[in-house]
């Protein structure tokens, strides 16, 4: 059961579970004890903008949301003391404040929030030391102030209205506890992230709220549940392959549901507060990672590079791909078992340019050292920061070329079969380069006008000579989002272009492009393979197949379904 610690990234996710389980399990008492549980969440939350802010200016996402939370927590003050002593609608109006702004930061400032998701949702896969150093600082913190302040906390929150007339008038501990739930909160991210730090902050405090009256051991026992829940969640997550962050919260609720049932049902706190450890522990799985040691061994982030690994590598190698047919890359959160394969793995194939810009966080948390290859290290055709380059074929080539080159320097007695697959499958791109040009050049030049889910085709577009009048997401991340004036100034110019299809993509929530399409009278083209490759069996189940496709559909929506560039095109 304990096996999984062996590697590094367990050992330190068991290490910022044992640390915030102590700051949070203090805390939590505090929190429940003087009614902050939706101050606890919503602070959390609140870190929206500055992770953004963080991200876009390029400054350490801590920062950006610890101060985004003290933000938050200074205008909760100062709305409460306005409103009066319900802080409800105080916490609810600043919190609004703060998600509209992540938002119009994410959108229409900085155009992407792909890199902030890992601590939104957090991941105990990816954390460093400068993780564990936050979590330390909060333990600390906590227990501090748990002995110099926890007499004032317990006071004002037991008896509110008296503790001004026995001489504790100041607000200096009540400020100093909500700035710890803060501290506490964004030390939390790196492990459950903002949206899930109830998980930790709330919800263990009060399932030991149900057994233990006495203060003492009220938080010895949270903290002590606070700890296994986290490492249950740890190790659930670990052979389910589930997100961390998740499963410590369906943990911790699972453990709160069956001790506030049992108490219901039977009343004995001892049985409640055996099941509340037993329930967390007993959530445990089993599973197995095994690899074909005969193989070399290749993870690859995305189904594109997977796809060139197969063709290049054939029966020689064994390729692990990370991301699923149709998943976005953008918003993608690595996995416990991305890191047990990228820990035998002898190569690893990355598309580069921010598109998997998580893998490198993968191969440091594996402890292993394999080939790293950026994809997009040496392209013959490159758009500025665009990741999506595999749609100009000239690059598709080059990827080939290095993947090849990759796996000889792995296996150099395999070169002369891996050069003979790249040889054979760039005659193959050859083909489709021939194939798509001659279709596509029968449509009138002033009739390929593309309009797409977000600007992700325009490699494709260069290379073939399509104008791209625009995008429903205008960014080249599917985690921008558009905002009004950007959609009502793309309807104008479908409408004045004469554009007649908007496309979806087969990654992206279709809904606005076929509300746009409405709008204009435009079609609703067939769904392109933009960001990623189809599943097994599907039009774009291969490289080869999905730009197939893709000239196919556009071909289709350009002429009004008149032809296309199938055998009954």
């Amino acid at each position: 059961m304990l096996e999984p610690f062996t590697l590094p990234f367990m050992q330190r996710g068991l290490i910022e579970v044992l640390l915030l389980a102590t700051a949070a399990g203090l805390l939590g008492t505090w929190i429940v004890l003087r009614g902050l549980a939706f101050h606890a969440h919503a602070v959390g939350t609140a870190t929206f903008p500055g992770l953004v802010l963080a991200d876009g200016l390029g400054f350490a996402a801590s920062l950006g949301a610890l101060g985004a939370a003290l933000v938050f927590t200074g205008g909760v003050a100062v709305a409460r003391s306005r409103s009066g002593d319900d802080h409800g609608p105080a916490i609810a109006l600043v919190l609004v404040a703060c998600l509209a702004g992540g938002v119009i930061l994410a959108s229409d400032v900085f155009h992407s929030a792909a890199n902030v998701d890992s601590l939104l949702f957090g991941s105990l896969l990816l954390i460093d030391t400068g993780d564990l150093v936050l979590a330390g600082i909060a333990a600390a913190l906590a227990l501090l102030a748990t002995l110099t302040l926890g007499r004032r906390w317990l006071a004002e929150g037991f008896d509110p209205q008296a503790a001004p007339a026995l001489g504790l008038r100041s607000r200096l501990p009540t400020a100093a506890l909500l700035v710890l739930v803060a501290f506490t909160a964004v030390a939390a991210l790196a492990a459950v992230g903002a949206l899930l730090a109830t998980a930790l902050l709330v919800v263990p405090a009060v399932t030991t709220r149900l057994v233990f009256d006495r203060l003492t051991s009220w938080q010895v026992a949270t903290v002590a549940l606070a700890a296994v829940e986290g490492i249950a969640g740890l190790l659930l997550s670990y052979w389910t392959d589930a997100p961390p962050g998740a499963t410590i919260a369906v943990v911790s609720g699972g453990v709160f549901a069956a001790v506030g049932l049992l108490r219901v049902l039977r009343g004995h706190r001892a049985t409640a507060a055996a099941a509340a450890a037993v329930g967390a522990a007993g959530l445990l799985g089993c599973g197995s990672n095994s690899a074909d040691a005969g193989r070399l061994q290749v993870v690859a982030t995305t189904p594109v590079a997977a796809d060139f690994a197969r063709q290049v590598g054939g029966d020689a190698v064994q390729v692990t791909q990370i991301l699923h047919p149709n998943s976005d890359p953008h918003a993608y959160e690595p996995r416990p078992s991305d890191v047990r394969h990228t820990a035998d793995a002898q190569v690893v194939l990355e598309s580069g340019l921010d598109l998997d810009h998580w893998i490198d966080e993968v191969v440091d948390q594996s402890g292993a050292d394999p080939d790293v290859v950026d994809l997009s290290a040496s392209l013959p055709a490159r758009r500025g920061d665009d990741p999506h380059w595999w749609h100009d074929p000239d690059n598709a080539r080059a990827a080939v070329t290095a993947i090849a080159t990759a796996f000889a320097a792995a296996r150099p007695d395999e070169r002369a079969t891996f050069a003979a697959n790249a040889a054979a499958y760039r005659g193959e791109l050859d083909t489709l380069e021939a194939e798509t040009r001659a279709c596509l050049d029968a449509v009138p030049a002033d009739a390929r006008k593309l309009v797409t889910d977000h600007d992700a085709l325009g490699y494709f577009a260069q290379h073939y000579g399509i104008d791209v009048v625009g995008a429903v997401i205008p960014s080249q991340s599917t985690q921008a989002q558009a905002s009004a004036g950007e959609v009502a100034d793309l309807v104008k110019t479908i409408r004045a272009q004469g554009v007649k299809a908007v496309f979806p993509e087969s990654s992206v929530n279709p809904d606005l492009a076929k509300t746009i399409a409405r709008e204009t009278g435009a079609q609703v083209g067939e769904e392109l393979y933009a960001d990623t490759l189809g599943p097994e069996g599907s039009s774009g189940a291969t490289y080869v197949q999905a730009e197939r496709h893709n000239a196919d559909a556009l071909v289709r929506g350009f002429t009004g379904g008149a032809r296309g560039c199938g055998e009954d095109g």
